[in-house]
């Protein structure tokens, strides 16, 4: 894998090509045994899975230089979403364990169609939790990729074969008990690599893929500071301007997979935080009646499941591991 910034994007092929092609048919069986395996195991965990909706008043507002799409819901401005997050929150209201697959539209930079990991539009597969912690959540991711990835590689040996991909890469993923940094740690490893990474922001995509290249299984960076991510992160209570937060990242270059938090459910903090990252309270009052009602506090995480496949698979940029990519400025099918 390459750390460099983003290139030209690769030409995708006209759909019929692209679904046709001996790679492509392998990807998406890797895919869907991904997913296959972890409806497999959060189900036997005791989540139940729920349909999101694709539709809201409000979306996640966190999405990282991208743009929200407008929609006309009878005379109502609606957003298509960028995140389930405050849909998988309000479900805790009626089981304490839920999980989705969940279609995102964000609609990027035009910069991010050369950086081989983002999508227009891609899924999730979001979790959440009522009564967890960050680190219940850190362990339940853990040991959720490592069944999904096992259960691919014992699985589909032809599909790896298929695509020149040395599942050897995964030996040390397969033993679980990824590592482990915090953002200030991961902050200080990126500018003594001459990385010019700030101590108050996300990792940006070339530190992320710096950091990502030095390592020969995933690794969690935890503890973002306070600003750096939505409203809705728990800060830590004897650790003020950090949150209590991660992001999980690949092995080998490939960058972030996941994200996820201990969320917070506090009616005032919620509305303080909202101010304080510039947004609007009264359009999130839907939510926010919820909250006051009683939310549960909750932890959880999204993977991105074309960055999941593209990783596990050995593909050379995200879009591979879609079967109708949408990339930033291309119009496709």
């Amino acid at each position: 894998m390459t750390t460099d910034g983003p290139t030209a994007p690769a030409p995708i092929p006209d759909p019929g090509r692209h679904l046709t092609a001996p790679a492509t048919r392998s990807a998406l069986r890797i895919q869907h045994r991904l997913l296959a395996a972890a409806r497999e195991f959060l189900c036997e965990q005791g989540f139940t899975e729920l349909l999101p909706p694709v539709i809201g008043p409000v979306t996640d507002p966190g999405s990282r230089g991208s743009k929200q799409v407008d929609v006309d819901f009878y005379g109502h401005r609606y957003k298509l979403m960028t995140s389930a997050i405050l849909y998988k929150q309000a479900s805790l209201l009626a089981f304490d364990k839920i999980f989705c697959v969940a279609p995102n539209v964000r609609l990027e930079p035009l910069e991010t169609a050369g950086t081989s990991r983002h999508l227009a539009e891609f899924h999730q597969l979001d979790v959440e939790m009522a009564g967890a912690s960050r680190d219940d959540a850190v362990r339940l991711v853990e040991r959720l990729v490592v069944h999904m990835v096992d259960s691919v590689v014992r699985e589909l040996p032809k599909d790896f074969a298929e695509l020149g991909r040395d599942v050897g890469a995964f030996t040390e993923l397969l033993k679980g008990s990824f590592g482990r940094m915090r953002h200030a740690e991961a902050v200080a490893e990126l500018q003594g690599l001459g990385h010019p990474q700030s101590p108050d922001a996300e990792l940006d995509w070339t530190g992320e893929a710096l950091l990502s290249a030095e390592r020969d299984r995933p690794f969690f960076v935890t503890d973002y500071p306070k600003g750096s991510r939505g409203f809705y992160d728990r800060e830590h209570p004897e650790q003020p301007g950090l949150l209590r937060n991660f992001d999980l990242i690949a092995a080998e270059g490939y960058g972030e997979l996941c994200s996820g938090s201990q969320r917070t459910n506090d009616y005032a903090e919620i509305v303080t935080r909202m101010r304080e990252t510039g947004e609007n309270p009264q359009k999130y009052r839907w939510y926010l009646d919820l909250v006051r009602e009683g939310v549960p506090g909750s932890a959880g995480f999204g993977i991105g499941v074309e960055r999941l496949t593209r990783y596990v698979a050995g593909l050379d940029a995200v879009w591979q591991a879609s079967a109708f990519p949408k990339l930033a400025g291309v119009v496709s099918p």
